[in-house]
């Protein structure tokens, strides 16, 4: 969103902008930098708060509180409302610093806050300079973003899928350095961030078929999926390179990859595979894409009924390099289909009008030398591997639309709700609209819970909202082979789709929905809808229960499951995200066990308690 004077980057041949190096940084400016500065030192003091890593302490004035420094020397004071679940409601215009027991106030300043409560946030000397890092990237995309003509909240509601994915300002909810994108030069984030919506073309690779897995779902091969994804002009000119190379095309797989990842790792890090022409770089390909929330995922906005592509990039965000394993994703056909085939023949998915859109196909390229020399986990068999995502847009019928669930807590700069322009779209009173909703949500993630030991990833991010009328038709699921597991040791699954089984402890089965569900995003929901006097937080958490109590009489056959694993719980535990990646932000949960990485930190009160059946 640059502002209007600020030159357009445009795509060079090489897949980077060409933008005067001034006009690349023209967003940081004094008065910007501050009010991000501002903007994400709330969100620290609320969420480091919901974590118990800082314990606010009450001053006398109502509603007042104060957080001091390790070394006892500097204080931030500000005024909060405590919301169910242990939310801050923080007031960000309210937060003051001060030094030394004065009242003379201080500038606020990211870096200083983190630096100054390193030791309650248990920051290690080896992790602290890589977060602060972290929290540079996050506060220069807040100035960008900031600094751009966005529209109202009433705007971009109304507007198209793509329109809403970019002009997302916040990111996760939870995650304090939720931007890092350490790899990304300035002149890449221009060309690469999703919130800059710049369209581009992939970096095309011919990869030899003996050093490459491609897999598909049923009903579609590796001929169908090209002559679908690129034109015959296309694969004509990708044959012709190789031939005139003296190379046999048909000894090679096709292979998108992401700019970034050409420019930055392959060509140097694959050299060897490069100058021995097992990988052969192609070009960009026709169509133009836009980079998704998630960064690696592009949607094809050229032709918009198209698969979406997930590539492989190696830049460190949020906890994790965003590489690609080329075995983990051999079976992510066969788990799309299966988990397809169990959706579509269920009636309760099938009333709620539920679906995933699949990952019909993958591919990856097997780097030898580093495979022998690094174990599973390593980034190193990470960095070329993609898969093909359906598209939603052809599903959609007359006068729907579709917007990322994260929407529903988008606030634009002048506060105004996402969610709450929705409401009024809608015409619906707001628990109405709020229950149209959770029966597109939460009754899939319930039933897959309690029918089939499924558990989901279900963040803003990866879930999809078919908006009619301001209202919620129906919810679509994504990121499926790498966001779910079955926490069953007798579930009967093929043995393509076993790598989805989970071993996880009874206590910590149900939190998959306790801090997924109503922790990472009910929480932030509710407080959004109760500041903008659209619902107030009982009526929120009773219409939650009603859902859930009308899926309990719907299926009295899960009983004992309800009974097991009670939803209605006094209180749970408190699994805390930013505790992860404070601890190690360069890989804060195994995924062979995701289960033993948890933090967790005391309970919270349910807010569903009061309305156990």
């Amino acid at each position: 969103m640059p502002t209007p004077t600020t030159p357009q980057p445009t795509a060079a041949a090489h897949g980077t902008p060409q933008l005067p190096a001034q006009d690349a940084v023209a967003h940081l400016t004094p008065a910007l930098w501050d009010r991000a500065n501002r903007a994400l030192i709330r969100k620290a003091l609320a969420e480091f708060a919901h974590e118990r890593l800082l314990t606010p302490r009450r001053l006398p004035q109502d509603g007042h509180y104060a957080v001091r420094s390790d070394d006892g020397r500097t204080e931030y004071r500000f005024t909060a409302r405590r919301q169910a679940l242990d939310h801050w409601q923080i007031d960000p215009a309210g937060i003051t610093r001060h030094r030394d027991g004065t009242d003379a106030e201080l500038p606020l300043d990211a870096l200083d806050f983190i630096t100054e409560l390193h030791g309650s946030l248990g920051l290690s000397p080896t992790v602290l300079p890589v977060y602060l890092e972290e929290i540079s990237s996050t506060l220069s995309g807040t100035a960008y973003k900031l600094a751009g003509d966005a529209p109202t909240a009433a705007e971009l509601a109304a507007s198209g899928f793509q329109a809403v994915e970019t002009g997302m300002t916040e990111g996760h909810p939870c995650f304090v350095a939720n931007n890092g994108r350490l790899g990304f030069g300035i002149h890449e984030y221009h060309s690469y961030a999703p919130e800059a919506a710049a369209p581009l073309q992939l970096i095309w690779l011919a990869a030899h078929r003996d050093h490459t897995t491609f897999t598909a779902g049923a009903g579609l091969d590796y001929e169908t999926l090209l002559r679908d994804e690129l034109p015959e002009p296309t694969r004509n000119r990708f044959a012709a390179t190789l031939t005139d190379l003296g190379l046999d095309p048909d000894d090679y797989y096709f292979f998108p990859t992401h700019p970034w990842q050409w420019w930055n790792k392959l060509s140097v890090t694959f050299a060897p595979e490069v100058a021995t022409q097992r990988l052969v770089c192609l070009g960009p390909g026709d169509d133009h894409y836009l980079a998704q929330q998630s960064i690696r995922t592009f949607f094809n906005t050229t032709s918009p009924g198209k698969h979406y592509v997930k590539t492989a990039l190696s830049v460190l965000n949020m906890g994790f390099m965003r590489g690609l394993s080329a075995s983990y994703m051999e079976a992510t056909p066969a788990i799309n289909d299966w988990l397809a085939r169990l959706i579509d023949a269920d009636d309760t998915f099938k009333a709620a009008r539920f679906s995933i859109i699949r990952e019909r196909a993958a591919i990856g390229y097997h780097h030898r030398q580093y495979e022998a020399a690094t174990d599973k986990g390593s980034p190193y068999r990470k960095m070329l591997a993609a898969l093909w995502r359906e598209s939603p847009v052809p599903t959609l019928e007359p006068h729907q639309r579709l917007a990322t669930m994260a929407s529903l807590l988008h606030l634009d700069r002048d506060g105004d709700s996402f969610a709450a322009a929705l409401v009024e779209e809608s015409g619906l009173a707001p628990a109405t609209w709020l229950r149209r909703y959770l029966d597109g949500y939460l009754t899939p993630v319930l039933h897959a819970f309690y029918a089939y030991d499924l558990v989901f990833m279900p963040h803003g991010e990866n879930a999809i909202l078919v908006i009619e009328d301001g209202a919620v038709a129906r919810v679509i699921f994504k990121d499926i082979a790498e966001e779910i597991a079955v926490m069953s040791a007798d579930a009967v699954l093929p043995p393509t789709v076993e790598r989805i089984r989970a071993d996880v402890p009874e206590d910590k089965k149900l939190l998959s929905v306790f801090t997924d569900v109503f922790d990472c995003f009910f929480r932030f929901l509710s407080g959004t809808l109760a500041d903008h006097d659209v619902l107030d937080e009982d009526t929120f958490w009773r219409t939650v229960a009603e859902c859930i109590t009308d899926y309990r009489s719907a299926h009295p056959h899960l009983a004992d499951k309800f009974a097991q694993y009670d939803i209605f719980t006094p209180e749970f535990a408190l699994s805390c995200l930013n505790r992860l990646q404070l601890r190690d932000n360069q890989q804060m949960v195994d995924l062979q066990d995701p289960a033993g990485a948890l933090q967790l930190i005391g309970t919270l009160r349910n807010p569903l308690a009061p309305y156990a059946p």
